[in-house]
């Protein structure tokens, strides 16, 4: 039988699409896999009585803290590593320094006691920084028109001290003020929470995405559409977020995070080239809400584009991702 040509001649005897023909044979050679041990799941706390729905993240809840033990047990019993915990603030809860933040008794510290007791092997995550808790819905404390570093630092240190004495296994700063990680671990050693692990928002950037989080969190109104720019990241540096991400670890960060994640996979792979370190990206909620109303209209298939968008943050260098999709996610990668 004569050989098949083209008008290139012969055909190649490396074929890579033999590799590609079947199911079996593309697992066997995949390059990254996606699994539930990558998924961190972030929650929103509301007190009993106040609204649950969040109108602009379709599927995503305020939950109770009885509500959020049983979805504890649930990320627990499926194989989700950790939780993160966000708290919406009732108004009259806030002021212009924060002061719910170092309550004992607030929803975040009553949320962590809860499930610690429940769900003792399922890891528990806490955000420092004062944004749910300010009349402002800034970061830190305002003086005159700008948030004051070193004195929103010693705050968030007694924050990540409340959060610590009720039992929570991570700290994760997402204030972006210059040397609160040294700060922080300084603080929490010294106070005998030396396993108190730090996962920094190394990398977080002043973007637009951001919008469907602050309304969970309530404090969108708050801020009034001021800008955060002048302490989170500018989206044209790259270098910046390097120094960034060096300073948090010189300073005693366990893991970084990238945020947001998708727009800033470029970062991410900087990122895992130069250290080696754990690293995070946070899918943030304006992507979700994007899929989420794509997928709706009809125009996406959701959990095929979940799921894709999950493994690029592997593919990019993640060591695992915070994602409201998690537990959607974990669901699909668990099925028998």
């Amino acid at each position: 039988m004569p050989k098949t040509t083209t008008i290139l001649g012969q055909y190649p005897e490396t074929r890579l699409r033999r590799n590609r023909r079947d199911d079996w044979s593309r697992r066997m050679v995949r390059e990254t896999i996606l699994s539930v041990d990558d998924l961190i799941w972030p929650i929103f706390i509301r007190e009993d009585g106040t609204e649950g729905e969040v109108p602009s993240m379709p599927g995503a809840r305020r939950l109770t803290v009885t509500e959020v033990v049983e979805a504890a047990r649930e990320a627990e019993n499926i194989g989700i590593p950790a939780i993160a915990l966000f708290p919406y603030t009732n108004p009259d809860k806030k002021c212009a320094e924060g002061k719910e933040a170092l309550n004992s008794d607030n929803l975040i510290c009553q949320a962590i006691r809860a499930i610690k007791k429940a769900c003792p092997s399922l890891g528990v995550i806490a955000d420092v920084a004062l944004d749910p808790y300010t009349s402002h819905g800034h970061d830190g404390v305002l003086r005159g028109y700008h948030v004051a570093n070193d004195e929103s630092v010693e705050i968030l240190c007694q924050q990540a001290l409340v959060q610590a004495e009720a039992g929570v296994d991570i700290i994760s700063p997402s204030d972006m003020m210059d040397g609160r990680i040294g700060a922080l671990r300084k603080a929490l050693d010294g106070k005998g929470f030396e396993h108190v692990r730090l996962m920094s928002y190394a990398a977080k950037y002043a973007s637009g995405f951001y919008g469907p989080f602050r309304d969970a969190v309530g404090s969108k109104g708050n801020l009034a559409g001021a800008s955060k720019a002048t302490y989170q990241m500018d989206p044209g540096n790259t270098d910046e977020a390097l120094r960034e991400v060096a300073l948090d670890i010189q300073e005693g960060a366990d893991m970084v995070i990238v945020k947001p994640g998708l727009p800033y996979l470029d970062i991410v792979r900087r990122v895992k080239d130069s250290f080696n370190v754990p690293i995070f990206a946070y899918q943030i909620s304006g992507e979700y809400a994007m899929i989420k109303a794509a997928a709706q209209n009809g125009w996406l298939d959701h959990d095929r584009v979940m799921l894709e968008t999950l493994l690029a943050f592997k593919r990019a260098g993640c060591s695992g991702i915070w994602t409201y999709f998690a537990l959607e996610a974990a669901k699909i990668l668990t099925a028998d």
